[in-house]
């Protein structure tokens, strides 16, 4: 079974071996450099770095389900949003550990995934499609309604975020927030490529591929398809908890359809099925986003918008492709 997720060949050398055992890239080298040439660009680009990162976890999570298990979803912001709000309440409440508030965000997501996927993961296609976006559709409207608890259109406010250790206090410049961001990425990183490289993964691509062939050499097709989407819906509400702890804000937006379809679109760009892609697509879209919208606040989603319909047009396969095809044709 092919390995869609790199970008280099593996050589016969060290890195050849940590590729094979451990999933090592060279690529990964130049994620490491870039984490740590945020800082030297000015203090206004740490709260950007965060973001970028945040969004990075979210797309990762997204990947699991759309590029590796093949299930399109509409509605994977409901757990961003429950992961957000759990930690958010939480912490409003009294409790603003970050660490452990990341579990408790983590933790919500994944319980609420468990119960959804056991529903929704019993349909195919269209009919999956259409419950996903009735999901976060509800979910919003949930957390809209519930001003005592959610705040409703005015959002969670009164959080306090604890030292990260005791030691490290969030400041407004946003230091602290893009660094434990860093850190949470690169564990998450670590964690979702090794998942890939796994025997349980690559089962997962397998139902993918074909479903019906998959469960006739014996893979339990539903239950791995619905830890997978339990997995997916853990990460993405991990990114939903550090938005809240780095912001210590809250809002309808963070469990939103267009956050949903925002997410799609970065991982389309970037390329899904790759987990490249998914830190590409969002890094160069809210890079672009940043650009654009200084330069003109009221067209810049015009501009962004063209930009994306003419890389969908010529780079159907994300930038990731494009990346690909060239370092083939460099290599040749």
């Amino acid at each position: 079974m092919s390995d869609r997720s790199t970008l280099v060949s593996p050589p016969s050398t060290f890195t050849g071996f940590l590729r094979r055992k451990h999933g090592f890239n060279p690529a990964d080298g130049l994620i490491v450099l870039a984490l740590a040439l945020v800082p030297l660009l000015g203090d206004d680009y740490y709260a950007l770095g965060a973001q970028v990162l945040v969004t990075v976890i979210f797309a990762l999570s997204l990947d699991l389900l759309v590029g590796y298990a093949g299930i399109v979803t509409l509605g994977h912001a409901a757990f961003f949003g429950v992961g957000a709000y759990a930690t958010g309440i939480a912490s409003k409440y009294g409790w603003g550990e970050p660490l452990s508030g990341l579990l408790i965000g983590a933790m919500a997501a994944g319980l609420v995934g468990a119960v959804v996927g056991a529903i929704v993961l019993r349909t195919a296609r269209f009919t999956l499609l259409m419950l996903t976006l009735c999901t976060v559709f509800l979910f919003g409207e949930i957390a809209n309604k519930a001003t005592w608890l959610t705040g409703g259109v005015d959002g969670l406010v009164g959080m306090e975020t604890w030292p990260v250790l005791g030691l490290y206090e969030f400041d407004l410049l946003g230091q602290v927030g893009y660094w434990f961001s860093a850190l949470v990425f690169l564990l998450v990183w670590l964690g979702v490529r090794r998942l890939v490289h796994s025997p349980f993964g690559q089962s997962i691509m397998g139902i993918r591929d074909n479903p019906g062939r998959a469960a006739a050499i014996g893979i339990a097709v539903r239950p791995r398809t619905l830890r997978i989407f339990v997995i997916s819906c853990l990460l993405a509400g991990l990114a939903g908890a550090l938005q809240a702890e780095v912001n210590q804000f809250v809002g309808l937006k963070d469990m939103s359809f267009e956050l949903s379809a925002t997410i799609l679109v970065m991982l389309a760009l970037g390329g899904s099925g790759r987990l490249y892609g998914a830190i590409i697509g969002p890094a160069v879209y809210l890079i672009a986003q940043d650009i654009l919208s200084k330069d003109n606040p009221v067209m810049w989603q015009l501009w962004l918008g063209i930009i994306l319909v003419v890389l969908v047009l010529f780079a159907p396969g994300g930038i990731t492709r494009i990346l690909a095809q060239l370092r083939g044709r460099i290599g040749r």
